[in-house]
């Protein structure tokens, strides 16, 4: 009996689901399993990139900022404060959010490759002022005593051990993918893929780009903040050298490697940028040029990323339904 891959797809998510959830049972190596949790960051942070780059088309090179305000945030909130990791995710979140809508506001007035530059601008003038703010943020030396997050009377201990951590990645992801799938399907979600198309056309439709653009950065720096506070309990301790430009590159390399605009490419690009290099670490000489030539090949035969056709399948699909019932 022949079982197409169209069959298999909906089994596809809740089989990987499950292999994620019982993969520390298999008692995997405490450095394997941290690189694990690096990696989920590392997807959260790709799919709140995704959101400007993949579904807005709007080009962000300096995204590391998003991610260092919302690790800031919730350090200083929980070291100056006192305040709880659950209560700091959320003010972590927030700033993110409103960093991006306010470096979007001035910046929407350009577009295309200048665009890009001031969002790479701000992302170095972000590292810079984190640098200098020695009585706020540390200075170089980074902010210390970072409290780790706190089930309370549950018999859940957050420390050095990554466990806990890929178990709050995982709930944290499975949570941010079907809120994105949602807002896909709604009026917000084609606006944005309709400004990715044709930014002239969608005006004449009705959709407001200004409005449009402002909730793609509010929304890509919410889950950036989301990722930024987790990271910071995390390490219990940040400084700048951790929101170079390299981290912002990295993490749009994943969503385009992947497939921009496509959340499994997204995950997947994430996930083989996040693992191979630490598969390739017994390379020590030559891991970095078998790097490079790998993603030189991919962008050569797969310039629209790994599951990219996948997307373009689902849009002209959901084309032809449309057409389908208005007829």
């Amino acid at each position: 009996m022949k079982i197409s891959i169209e069959a298999l797809k909906p089994w596809a998510a809740p089989a990987l689901f499950a292999l994620a959830l019982i993969y520390p049972a298999m008692k995997p190596s405490v450095y394997h399993l941290d690189v694990m949790v690096s990696t989920g960051i590392f997807m959260i942070l790709a799919l709140g990139l995704n959101v400007i780059v993949g579904y807005t088309g709007i080009l962000n090179l300096g995204y590391a900022a998003f991610f260092a305000v919302g690790a800031y945030a919730y350090a200083l909130a929980n070291i100056h404060f006192g305040l709880p990791f659950w209560i700091g995710l959320w003010i972590a979140a927030g700033t993110g959010a409103l960093f991006g809508m306010l470096l979007a506001w001035p910046a929407l007035r350009l577009g295309g490759d200048y665009l890009a530059i001031v969002t790479l601008g701000a992302g170095e003038i972000v590292r810079i002022v984190l640098n200098n703010l020695d009585g706020i943020t540390g200075g170089p030396n980074g902010l210390l005593g970072i409290a780790h997050p706190s089930f309370g009377i549950l018999p859940v201990k957050f420390s050095v051990h990554p466990k806990p951590y890929y178990y709050l990645v995982l709930i944290l992801l499975v949570i941010l993918l079907w809120a994105l799938r949602r807002l896909e399907q709604s009026r917000l979600g084609r606006a944005w893929v309709a400004l990715r198309e044709d930014e002239l056309a969608a005006g004449c439709m009705g959709i407001n780009p200004v409005w449009a653009k402002l909730s793609a950065f509010g929304i890509s720096g919410f889950i950036a903040g989301i990722a930024g506070s987790v990271f910071a309990s995390k390490q219990g301790t940040i400084s700048p050298d951790s929101f170079d430009f390299i981290l912002s590159v990295m993490v749009l390399a994943m969503a385009v490697l992947g497939g921009l605009g496509n959340r499994a490419g997204v995950l997947l690009g994430a996930f083989l940028l996040s693992v191979l290099p630490e598969l390739l670490r017994g390379f020590d000489t030559y891991r970095m040029l078998i790097f490079g030539i790998a993603m030189i090949l991919i962008m050569l035969f797969r310039p629209q990323g790994l599951l990219g056709e996948i997307r373009h399948r689902e849009e002209f699909k959901m084309r032809k339904e449309k057409t389908d019932e208005t007829a």
